[in-house]
């Protein structure tokens, strides 16, 4: 299997990612002849049938599944004092894996044109999504028509700036608002799940313009209007909201979360409207994910 690497921004050193489910991956989505068999007999059932990736969600909120919490905080290094609640309140993989956190474990960029990173994830960004010559390989775009699924959105965000935040298993799965705003309601784009793993996009960069997705508009105030898209992956049980719809939402607050599984984030912004920040324009020319969390800075305002 091709290693991940990953840019670290805290540290700004290139490190190697550990991979849950990497058996998995390799069966599905790996290079060798008996992946490619695999892959042509099995992808199309998991991934276009939901059965599958709810019966696997299912096993997640089990009681019998809070034996996997320890373990995998253990292998995966998971920093349990940021959690807002001890480990033995979870009663399933699935709480554990929705936690919250302390709001003192991922405090808030301050200031009124600086936009917010999401989630804690792996980033790439790009200022102008109409000129790159690729996401995670060079050469292959995606449709952004495709992925929106609606003309008029399409024309606001052709030229716009698109932001791409890969959520690990391993990571919080919480995800917020980046600048204060008014959001409408989720519109809900039907299609198969995916994986959303590196491996599977250099592959299939079109997952993410047909996977399961839901798609919510903001009004952000300076920013313009943004398209903030929830991406669904393989194993994913469900995507929930938990913000109100035309309500006032400040900076940071929860817009909802991802039950069990990996998963993405899209945002898409109006020409002009953000200016992305230097460090993670430099690594994602590079097609480097950048690993950051939550409440650090994003952009500002042109």
């Amino acid at each position: 299997m091709v290693e991940i690497t990953y840019k670290d921004r805290k540290t700004g050193e290139l490190k190697k990612e550990k991979v849950y489910g990497k058996f998995f991956l390799e069966i599905l989505y790996g290079s060798s002849l008996l992946a490619e068999l695999f892959s042509m007999l099995l992808l199309p059932i998991i991934s276009s049938i939901p059965f599958f990736s709810n019966f696997y969600g299912r096993k997640q909120k089990s009681k019998k599944s809070r034996l996997k919490i320890l373990p995998f905080i253990r292998d995966f290094k998971v920093d349990v004092s940021e959690f807002a609640d001890s480990v033995e309140s979870y009663g399933s993989f699935n709480d554990f894996f929705i936690r919250k956190l302390k709001p003192e474990a991922r405090p808030i960029e301050k200031g009124e044109k600086v936009a917010v990173l999401p989630a804690d994830g792996r980033y790439l960004v790009f200022q102008d999504v109409s000129q790159v010559e690729g996401f995670y390989v060079k050469g292959k775009k995606f449709d952004l028509r495709r992925l929106v699924d609606d003309e008029f959105v399409f024309e606001l965000y052709k030229r716009g700036s698109m932001m791409i935040a890969r959520l690990c298993p391993t990571d919080y799965h919480r995800f917020h608002f980046p600048c204060a705003c008014i959001p409408g309601k989720s519109k809900l784009i039907n299609g198969p799940l995916f994986s959303v793993n590196p491996i599977a996009l250099r592959k299939h960069i079109s997952i993410l313009n047909e996977n399961k997705r839901v798609l919510t508009l903001l009004d952000g105030g300076s920013f313009g209007q943004i398209a903030y898209i929830e991406v669904g992956a393989t194993c994913v049980g469900s995507i929930k909201q938990t913000y109100q719809p035309s309500d006032l939402c400040a900076k940071g607050s929860e817009k909802g979360y991802f039950e069990f599984g990996g998963s993405c984030l899209i945002l898409l912004f109006q020409p002009g409207k953000i200016q992305f920040e230097q460090d993670l324009i430099d690594a994602s020319a590079e097609y480097t994910e950048t690993y950051a969390k939550m409440g650090e800075p994003l952009g500002h305002c042109k």
